[in-house]
């Protein structure tokens, strides 16, 4: 790395001006002109400017860090004990403050991808606004990671188009790279995921189709059974019921193959939506609680399988079991700390709560304020058809007909927006 740009990064992370910096070494224009490269400063100006920063100039010191940083990103690459992500972390930091490193830009940049593995999204942020006037520097592996992590952060907050922005421009970068083959198929994997999320069926199944040929000569099992999801929820959209069951009972085999409770109750959960798409509302009851009994999966996957056991328990009229799920997920929602990164369950836990209560007053102000427009927001055209047809419905009941046809309109059209895409 350039010193300017490292020295300009050092001195942002210990929040010291470009005047304190620079006093009794240089002019203050003349530390600005280092910094953006536009001089070549003497060896003792930069010794005198890093003395002041504390760091040290050590090239044996900056192979250790490399190699620990190399472990470190390849901790951020799989899936990984977040203990010893952050014990590692934080030698790293400590390394880079005091020593004088050509790793410090890509450690930096994976920090993005660091507090997004810890749900540290305002963190993750910060560290994105603090990098960004220094990206005009960034050579073609920093830009590959840059817009991939940014992307990450996109899709964090369920902006998917954005995300799918910087993923294309990370991928455009491959061409000036030699990166392995597992790291190629991995932005291929997000691709394909972000496409589902976008309902790009056919292009979903393309790159997964293109990441799976990767992961399967690495024999990756943990990855292939990821793609298998994405093929599985693919095909179930273009309803080709039978390549979906394959796919899904495939990457099921690998789950247990590999002892991964993750994949193999995130495969339950797609399971669940399927056979609930067919109207066989006992099938996919049976998936959902497999999910829902088992300790060992994360908060989200519970979550969702609270919420889709709602759904399923309401529509066969089942209200005992539906109070029952719903107190379920209030609790969890109450134990949560980041809330925001669960808000599309709060409001279907809310939704059906205020719905069996019949607190009228409470469930059109939710869905009509706030639910709908955070879905119309987010392009959730899937859950925005659902939404809109349970408003329809409510008001019919109250024969607000007006009313009605308004909310089954909106779901008609967005329906037709659904298939089109």
């Amino acid at each position: 790395m350039e010193i300017g740009p490292y020295i300009k990064l050092h001195r942002i992370k210990q929040e010291m001006t470009q005047a304190e910096l620079a006093e009794g070494i240089v002019s203050f224009a003349y530390l600005s002109k280092i910094e953006n490269q536009k001089t070549e400063a003497s060896s003792n100006v930069i010794s005198l400017l890093c003395t002041r920063l504390g760091i040290q100039m050590n090239n044996e010191t900056d192979e250790t860090i490399r190699d620990k940083c190399q472990q470190w990103y390849e901790m951020l690459f799989e899936v990984n004990d977040k203990e010893e992500i952050i014990k590692t972390y934080k030698e790293l930091n400590s390394l880079m403050y005091e020593h004088h490193s050509d790793s410090l830009i890509l450690f930096e940049i994976h920090k993005i991808r660091y507090f997004l593995i810890l749900s540290e999204f305002e963190e993750a942020l910060t560290q994105i606004n603090r990098l960004a006037d220094m990206s005009g520097t960034f050579d073609s592996l920093h830009l590959f990671y840059w817009y991939k992590f940014k992307g990450n952060y996109n899709t964090a907050k369920n902006e998917f188009n954005q995300a799918m922005r910087m993923y294309k421009i990370a991928e455009e970068k491959l061409n000036q790279l030699e990166l392995s083959e597992e790291k190629i198929a991995d932005l291929q994997y997000t691709i394909a995921v972000t496409h589902s999320k976008l309902h790009n069926t056919l292009e979903a199944i393309e790159y997964s189709d293109k990441a799976i040929d990767i992961f399967r000569k690495q024999y990756n099992f943990i990855r292939c059974a990821q793609c298998h999801i994405v093929l599985g929820i693919s095909y179930r959209r273009i309803r080709m019921y039978d390549k979906s069951i394959k796919n899904h009972n495939l990457a099921k085999h690998l789950g247990e193959l590999s002892k991964n409770r993750q994949i193999i109750q995130l495969t339950n959960q797609n399971l669940g939506y399927l056979h609930s798409t067919k109207g066989d509302r006992k099938k996919a009851i049976h998936y959902y609680v497999e999910v829902l009994n088992d300790p060992e999966v994360d908060m989200n996957a519970r979550l969702t399988a609270v919420t889709s056991l709602i759904k399923e328990y309401y529509s066969i009229y089942d209200f005992d079991k539906t109070r029952e799920m719903i107190d379920n997920g209030i609790e969890l929602l109450d134990n949560m700390k980041n809330k925001e990164a669960f808000k599309i369950h709060y409001y279907v836990i809310n939704s059906y709560n205020y719905a069996i209560r019949q607190d009228n007053e409470k469930f059109e102000t939710l869905v009509i304020n706030e639910f709908i427009p955070y879905l119309q927001k987010h392009k959730d055209f899937a859950n925005l058809v659902d939404y809109a047809k349970m408003l329809g419905r409510h008001f019919e009941r109250l024969n607000k007909y007006k009313d009605s046809v308004k909310y089954y309109k909106l779901a008609n059209v967005t329906y037709e927006e659904l298939i089109n895409l």
